[in-house]
């Protein structure tokens, strides 16, 4: 099975609400992307967004610019169905980060979290970050987020990677200035808890 119908089955099969990964709100997600100081007017866009609540936090504080992305359609509709009218003025994207070619220097804030640790092949990894390269602008924002380096070694099936903030910063590289990281101690719908780092860089200007 390819990602893609991996991840189809994963949102046709089981409710938004159930699925591990599942936050009520994305607290630090919009802590952090609110503390970059970007207006409301800012271009942001939530990659693996799936059916992420973090789309609903954004429209609530009066984020309009948002582009969501995920592999899976059936996520995408149940966050548009979910937001309604509200997301109005988005752009919802069914595609392969990897793959896809994104607008250039296009987004002021890019948002991930819990995809980039699905890339075990140092190929995808090397995409995604030429994908934020080309699509953020000289200044601008990326926030990551993954599993943390005692965090679990696999989700919903698959393999991951696990990094300590330094680790997930060094895959990004010199172009990427780590301004803040995080731990966060996240409690699934199971009852049970996985560690996330989230890494807070700003894109160099030159």
């Amino acid at each position: 099975m390819d990602s893609k119908h991996h991840w189809e089955h994963v949102y046709h099969s089981k409710a938004t609400e159930s699925v591990s990964w599942f936050q009520e709100h994305a607290a630090l997600s919009l802590d952090l992307i609110r503390g970059t100081g970007v207006g409301l007017d800012a271009s942001i866009i939530d990659v693996g967004s799936g059916a992420s609540r973090l789309i609903d936090d954004l429209l609530d504080h009066g984020y309009r610019r948002i582009t969501a992305l995920d592999l899976s359609d059936a996520a995408l509709a149940a966050t548009r169905a979910r937001v309604g009218d509200k997301g109005r003025d988005m752009l919802w994207i069914a595609d392969d980060i990897t793959r896809i070619e994104l607008p250039r220097h296009a987004y002021d804030v890019w948002h991930d979290r819990a995809v980039f640790h699905f890339l075990t092949t140092r190929a995808a990894r090397i995409a995604y970050v030429n994908a934020v390269l080309r699509a953020v602008r000289p200044g601008g924002h990326v926030i990551v987020a993954t599993f943390d380096e005692d965090g679990p070694t696999q989700c919903s099936g698959l393999p991951v990677m696990r990094y300590s903030a330094n680790e997930l910063h060094d895959e990004f590289g010199a172009p990427f200035e780590l301004l803040r990281s995080e731990r966060e101690l996240h409690d699934t719908p199971f009852g049970t808890q996985q560690k996330f780092i989230y890494c807070y860089c700003r894109k160099q200007t030159t």
